[in-house]
């Protein structure tokens, strides 16, 4: 084989790397997001309580806790918890379905951030209710993308 051929061959297939990049989220497509969860109930804010870092060195595994404030109780309970983000090419990080008997409103996990960027929590009620909060968190070393396009 022509060592010059195989040359121009990785030199044009890391050319190619370098110009895909993972689609990313936007703030619109985190809105429709949200709002096909709730079936387009308006969320409130409270109730909802967000535990992360502000500041994150490496968002290859970021540990994540939502609790929400809730009884827990056959006719007062927590059916669903969702995490939302910004920037990652999915909106979509996880989706929890509780029932009275999980005993408390809570879930924790590790996520994979792409660069700084919102989270969103979002809890469903069994009365119908929709509530969030948001945090804007700080990434200084990328997981799923090195750096953003200009």
């Amino acid at each position: 084989m022509n060592p010059n051929r195989h040359r121009r061959q990785l030199i044009a297939a890391g050319t190619l790397l370098a110009l895909v990049r993972p689609a990313a989220a936007t703030p619109e497509r985190l809105a429709q997001a949200i709002a096909a969860y709730t079936g387009n109930t308006p969320a409130k804010t409270g109730r909802v309580a967000f535990e992360i870092a502000q500041l994150i060195d490496n968002g290859n595994a970021v540990p994540v806790t939502i609790r929400v404030d809730s009884p827990m109780t056959a006719q007062d309970h927590v059916t669903d918890i969702a995490i939302f983000n910004e920037k990652n090419p999915e909106v979509d990080v996880i989706r929890c379905t509780l029932g009275p008997r999980a005993g408390r409103a809570q879930v924790s996990t590790r996520i994979r951030l792409a660069t700084s960027q919102k989270l969103t929590a979002v809890a469903k009620l069994s009365d119908g209710s929709c509530w969030q909060q948001t945090v804007d968190v700080i990434v200084t070393l990328a997981a799923c993308i090195e750096g953003e396009a200009p």
